[in-house]
């Protein structure tokens, strides 16, 4: 009976997570930036989804190298403090955020999909008895991303990646469009930073 209620849950938590397969398709984003890294949102199934998106001068195979590197992204991604392990593919990532909000953290699992000159990773928030809040920390219950990697040259790759923007807590909602900017923009400048030095 444990097992088929556990069996249950898990369909149960699938059929509900937020899948992003399909934002590339969609159409009316509101724009935030236009500059090299061009970011944007929109509404998707009830979410406010984020999406940045540019060109890396780095070949997919060592983005994508980093882009699932999840137990290394405290070295790529200054925001993380740390990452926890709970199972093969399911992750608990805490991230920090700037004074005086609280930290954040999400539990996700993750798949990876390659489709000819396509690589994605996707994700999306399971619950899992061994992710353990920290203190001054909030749960993003909802958190959902997807990275679209796509091979345009041996040595160009375009970038997008799309998250659920909500932060929840004690983050105020005129200030999310701002928070957005920020982070599609400083993720993928960490990474192209990491990459160029994994290229050296």
């Amino acid at each position: 009976m444990k097992i088929f209620s556990s069996l249950i849950a898990v369909v149960f938590q699938s059929i509900l997570a937020l899948d992003l397969h399909e934002i590339q398709s969609l159409t009316h984003w509101e724009t935030l930036q236009t500059d090299d890294i061009k970011v944007s949102w929109k509404m998707v199934q009830g979410f406010p989804i984020s999406r940045a998106e540019t060109i890396f001068y780095h070949p997919i195979q060592n983005v994508a190298l980093l882009v699932q590197d999840l137990d290394h992204y405290p070295d790529i991604f200054d925001r993380v403090t740390s990452t926890n392990r709970l199972e093969e593919n399911i992750v608990q990532i805490v991230l920090d955020m700037p004074f005086p909000f609280d930290g954040r953290d999400y539990i996700v699992q993750y798949t990876i999909e390659t489709q000819n000159n396509n690589w994605i990773f996707s994700y999306s928030s399971i619950e899992h008895p061994n992710g353990i809040l920290e203190t001054n920390h909030v749960r993003l219950p909802n958190a959902a991303g997807i990275w679209i990697l796509t091979k345009l040259n041996e040595s160009q790759t375009k970038i997008v990646y799309a998250w659920n923007g909500e932060l929840l807590g004690n983050f105020p909602n005129f200030g999310l469009t701002r928070a957005w900017v920020v982070q599609g923009t400083e993720v993928l400048n960490w990474l192209d930073k990491s990459l160029s030095n994994l290229d050296n």
